[in-house]
């Protein structure tokens, strides 16, 4: 396993780590989470993902679980947690004060820890004062309760805001971004966070590199020298709510899956590998329902020496999906 820096900070993350969303306490047994995550930690993984929200708490108190039982030292892994959706009542949704120190104990129970390695503000809160949430986050920070805090999805604006604030009423800012990006989502962590990587230091543990299972190509099967659909991949995408204009995107991922046979690899491999090509990515955080999923996908920290000028071309001439800085006129 090979580790990075997460943002300005001096905190190594592995470059893949291991989540828990749509898995733990929903699709999958408690043996077979403790099975991933034993691989993960076992495999040199040293962050594991999590949130209030997932599996509406369960998912937390399946890890925390597996945590306590395992008796790993607490200094050579991280867990994380994330805050926003706590319930449906008007006092456990957003990110004011109340809320924010509300969830984090909560999540401290569920996970039976005495602090979080990192917090995230899962999603932006229009109704909240940016300032209230980074003096929130600021409070457990000196508390010791948090190490680090960050956020998830916001607009590079609303993180450029939070360091304006901290900066100006001496509080600690957001070092981390949890975006989604992989080969089909890429304009907001290539192009609106640019600046922000070099001016802020920002670190980024980024979710759905494999754009939830879509870039695995699960759903192909090889026929005649080519990947077409197949009978139970059709069952798949009906039922994975794929955006309008799927067809286009499924074709891409079946010339993908070429490319990756031709170099003797998975197309999850490739799909891994390019994200972590990218070096504004501290980590990327992986999905598995099962040990030999997660075994086949660990072995894309290895693949990166494939990904030359030559293969890179290829993959961007198969997506298109590159953006581009809107033209400047003088």
């Amino acid at each position: 396993m090979n580790y990075r820096y997460l943002g300005q900070t001096g905190l190594p993350l592995s470059e893949l780590s291991l989540g828990s969303w749509r898995t733990f306490g929903e699709s999958i047994s408690e043996k077979t989470a403790d099975e991933l995550m034993t691989l993960a930690y076992e495999s040199g993984i040293n962050f594991f993902d999590n949130a209030e929200v997932y599996a509406t708490g369960a998912s937390e108190l399946l890890m925390g679980r597996i945590l306590k039982a395992k008796g790993w030292r607490r200094d050579t892994w991280c867990v994380s947690s994330k805050v926003f959706w706590g319930g449906c009542e008007p006092t456990r949704k957003g990110l004011f004060r109340k809320h924010v120190i509300e969830a984090c104990h909560q999540a401290l129970e569920r996970l039976q820890v005495d602090y979080l390695d990192l917090y995230f503000c899962h999603r932006p809160d229009l109704n909240t004062p940016i300032v209230e949430t980074v003096a929130a986050m600021t409070d457990l920070v000196r508390q010791g309760k948090i190490l680090y805090w960050g956020t998830s999805e916001w607009t590079a604006r609303d993180i450029a805001l939070a360091h304006a604030a901290a900066a100006r009423d001496k509080l600690v800012a957001p070092v981390m971004e949890q975006p989604q990006y992989n080969l089909f989502t890429r304009e907001r962590f290539e192009l609106d966070y640019s600046r922000l990587y070099k001016e802020a230091g920002l670190g980024t543990t980024v979710w759905s590199p494999l754009s939830r299972g879509e870039l695995a190509g699960h759903y192909l099967e090889e026929k005649d020298e080519a990947f077409v659909v197949s009978k139970a991949g059709e069952r798949w995408l009906k039922d994975a709510g794929l955006p309008l204009g799927y067809e286009v995107r499924v074709q891409k991922v079946a010339e993908f899956a070429s490319l990756a046979r031709d170099l003797e690899i998975t197309p999850a491999r490739l799909a891994l590998a390019w994200v972590l090509k990218n070096s504004n990515v501290t980590t990327a955080i992986l999905g598995a329902s099962n040990t030999n999923h997660l075994k086949e996908n660990l072995k894309a920290i290895d693949d990166l020496v494939l990904l030359d000028e030559d293969v890179l071309e290829k993959i961007e001439s198969i997506f298109k999906t590159s953006p581009r800085p809107e033209e400047t006129f003088r």
